[in-house]
């Protein structure tokens, strides 16, 4: 097992699931269910901060899961969380840039960063290259995800076969944020089923240009952005039966168009 108490992991995602059974009573307009969740919610969250949390907001295991997983299921009190998000970067750093979370933990890792305002050590994570980092498997010459972050050694030897998949998946959530933050392509809480999708890319860490489409029940979504020098270029394909809701950084509307045409002398 790794480093992270067992206890503060089941606790978190007991939170996690939780809240999400409420919010999903909600929607189903099951009143009574969503106000037993919210409680039995709100008891869960109290009892994680009672065992795992000091005063001066350090967790009970100081480990990146640790504090991803209380930032990323709202477990801290509001004026506790900057500091959890110190502490997780101060961990980050203290490994050179180098994430170490295990499958628990690292789907969530770079959504957090970029939620709290750390995009760019999230995108630091992303395009690291030496291990443990996603492109590790990439220099040794992998095109799957592997099951470790060192699979195949710098000197060519592998790990111990019984555990040592070159064809398993956890490690590639990070497709998630990518497809999200990085190529733009969003989900609109309040329109689910991609009724209508949110565009809204961040770029960071260099990273020049990227482009992310889906096949959605009402059709294909389709963005691609470039950069140049201090200027971003978006285009942007919705589906006839779609709509989007783009948001991008330091744009004004008159500088968007649609089909070539001032997006004010467009039709519809």
């Amino acid at each position: 097992f790794g480093a992270t108490d067992l206890q503060l992991i089941g606790t978190a995602f007991f939170a996690h699931s939780t809240d999400l059974l409420a919010r999903a009573a909600v929607v189903l307009g099951k009143e009574a269910d969503a106000a037993r969740y919210r409680e039995l919610h709100g008891r869960i969250v109290a009892a994680f901060q009672r065992e795992f949390l000091t005063p001066a907001g350090r967790l009970a295991s100081n480990t990146q899961t640790a504090y991803v997983l209380a930032l990323m299921a709202d477990l801290l009190p509001e004026d506790q969380r900057g500091e959890a998000l110190r502490r997780l970067v101060e961990e980050i750093r203290r490994r050179d840039n180098h994430l170490a979370t295990g499958f628990l933990g690292t789907p969530y890792l770079c959504p957090v960063l970029e939620r709290h305002g750390a995009l760019d050590v999230a995108y630091e994570l992303l395009l690291q290259e030496s291990y443990p980092s996603w492109l590790y498997p990439v220099t040794q010459g992998a095109t799957t995800i592997w099951e470790r972050w060192d699979g195949q050694k710098p000197d060519g030897s592998f790990q111990t076969p019984s555990m040592n998949s070159f064809n398993h998946y956890a490690y590639g959530a990070i497709g998630e944020w990518m497809v999200r933050v990085v190529g733009g392509l969003d989900v609109d809480a309040e329109n689910p089923g991609f009724q209508r999708a949110l565009v809204a890319p961040r770029p960071g860490g260099g990273i020049t240009w990227a482009k992310s489409a889906l096949e959605s029940m009402v059709g294909r979504y389709a963005v691609e952005w470039r950069r140049h020098n201090d200027e971003m270029e978006v285009s942007l394909s919705v589906p006839a039966n779609g709509a989007a809701l783009v948001r991008l950084p330091g744009a004004t509307l008159d500088a968007v168009t649609e089909g070539g045409a001032p997006l004010s002398m467009a039709d519809g």
